[in-house]
């Protein structure tokens, strides 16, 4: 009996002794202290409803990136066919998502139609008719099953590439999440630039690499432009501030784009001007150096997001995979530029569907209410527990105090985030704590009225609760993973500390309780009765 209460004592001040390890660094007085070296750096987050910050629901224009995918696919049909040998107009997207492919020569149709055949997975063929110059027309659609695939992996790429922005922000905990109907729940707690942070987040960042035609002159052009030749506004910034939109005639087909951006940095020239340097991977640096090489001389435009940053002239042709944005930025404008390009471009364009702001004044109060109402909570458990069963009652007060500790030494272990509904699992894992503790002593006073000795009363109680106890809280348990896999930030927080609170419970009620009530009667080896 001695040696196995020596290595359970053992074992539970290891527990105690990491609990305090993980949960020290989590005041600033320890952190800013000589032990803030040594102590683990992880520490227990505060939510948007305790820190402030700000809620965004976003939405994504799915629809767009159909459509998107779709004239791709016109595409690369187009040049497949053209390594055949059949010859395609250029590909049309009607309203109603349909793709129009017209093939040149009707005697070429069998060998786009085994073309055709190869994305029947893909694609359906809503119609084909013969056109007036001897050609074939085809109209194409995506099948439903591909579309939602589309659809679904759209919204995925979106929440990827915002939580990579975001990363590079260096907002901590964000609480970035996939919602039906193509939206997105974006939780940033402690953001002091709530503007900045909304204006990266919603940045589509296509970045495209378009031949400015000279041979435009965009102001008497405006209502008859040559095919295949658009208007865009390119921005001219002043020298005091401030930007003014003028019209730049560029090719409708990007000469490149952004895809095989590898990285972007802000860096400054010769005149301590920032400007964004990018870098391409092995496939965009040569389509770099035959596109530079091909347009000596002339001008290359940068557009982003439908917009002219810069439309610097090509003097020879660029190797090396490198090149440059400049158009007067502020320092702020490049760098955010640089982090919106070195995640990646949405896939579609995303819009703020809803926001709301949470001061940080807010924040402490909902913190000052919630530790009142877990202090005021504990203290009438504590002197209940005490009055109703004496000295049980206070061993179940020690396992209390212990389970709350383990519970936020788990939460700075693992990094998990406190919110207010986290406090309130919290105050009720409490309850639940002391639950299991009633089970056990209410078995034991059985089994004292039997006419047990208290050691035999003791194993009895412990041995026949702890099945009911561990019953009870694997039900909660798997309750609270579903809340976790499916809820939002404020109940995943609920979900967390009650997950935490029950595994902790389980190790206190059951085995540190027991530990201090075996003490009890091994210094009192002939006592008759338990205070219980």
């Amino acid at each position: 009996m001695k040696g196995n209460l020596t290595w359970r004592i053992a074992l539970t001040l290891i527990v105690c002794v990491l609990g305090l390890v993980y949960l020290l660094p989590s005041f600033p007085q320890v952190r800013d202290s000589f032990l803030g070296k040594i102590l683990p750096k992880d520490q227990i987050n505060l939510g948007l409803d305790l820190k402030g910050g700000i809620h965004l629901t976003l939405g994504v224009d799915t629809d767009k990136a159909v459509l998107n995918s779709l004239e791709q696919m016109g595409r690369d049909i187009r040049d497949q066919a053209k390594d055949k040998g059949a010859l395609l107009l250029k590909p049309e997207v009607l309203p109603g998502e349909k793709l129009v492919l017209t093939l040149i020569k009707s005697d070429q149709a069998e060998a786009f139609d085994a073309i055709i055949k190869d994305y029947d997975k893909i694609l359906a063929t809503e119609g084909r008719e013969t056109t007036s110059s001897g050609g074939v027309s085809y109209v194409l659609k995506f099948v439903p099953e591909y579309r939602k695939y589309l659809v679904s992996l759209t919204v995925d790429q979106a929440v990827q590439t915002i939580r990579n922005r975001i990363d590079q922000f260096g907002v901590a905990e964000p609480d970035i999440r996939k919602q039906a109907e193509g939206r997105i729940q974006v939780q940033l707690p402690g953001l002091q630039d709530p503007e900045r942070a909304i204006d990266i987040i919603g940045k589509t960042a296509h970045l495209e690499f378009r031949i400015v035609r000279e041979d435009v002159n965009p102001e008497t052009a405006k209502g008859a432009l040559p095919p295949g030749v658009e208007l865009l506004p390119m921005l001219n910034r002043g020298p005091q501030g401030g930007s003014v939109e003028r019209p730049l005639p560029v090719d409708k087909v990007a000469a490149m784009t952004g895809e095989h951006i590898t990285d972007a940095k802000t860096q400054f020239d010769s005149y301590n001007q920032p400007y964004v340097s990018l870098t391409f991977d092995s496939r965009g640096a040569q389509v770099f150096e035959r596109i530079t090489g091909e347009n000596a001389k002339k001008r290359m435009a940068i557009v982003l997001d439908g917009k002219v940053y810069s439309a610097p002239v090509i003097q020879e042709k660029i190797s090396g995979g490198r090149a440059s944005i400049t158009g007067k930025f502020s320092l702020e404008e490049a760098r955010d530029l640089a982090i919106v390009l070195r995640a990646g471009a949405l896939p579609a364009p995303v819009t703020i569907l809803e926001q709301r702001t949470v001061g940080p004044s807010l924040g402490q109060e909902s913190i000052d209410q919630g530790t009142l109402a877990a202090v005021v909570g504990s203290a009438l458990v504590v002197v209940f527990m005490v009055i109703y069963y004496g000295y049980a009652g206070f061993v179940a007060n020690i396992a209390l105090v212990l389970n709350m500790i383990l519970i936020l030494a788990g939460m700075a272990a693992f990094g998990a985030t406190l919110t207010l509904p986290g406090i309130a699992g919290m105050v009720l894992t409490i309850g639940m704590a002391v639950d299991a503790n009633v089970i056990i002593y209410e078995r034991v006073r059985e089994e004292l009225q039997r006419g047990l000795t208290p050691r035999l009363a003791i194993q009895e109680g412990y041995g026949r609760a702890f099945l009911t106890i561990f019953d009870s809280n694997l039900t909660t348990v798997l309750a609270a993973v579903i809340l976790y896999e499916y809820g939002t930030g404020p109940i995943r927080g609920f979900a967390v500390t009650l997950c935490l609170g029950l595994i902790a419970s389980m190790f206190t009620a059951i085995f540190v309780s027991r530990i201090l009530m075996d003490l009890y009667v091994s210094l009192r080896p002939k006592a008759a009765s338990l205070s219980i």
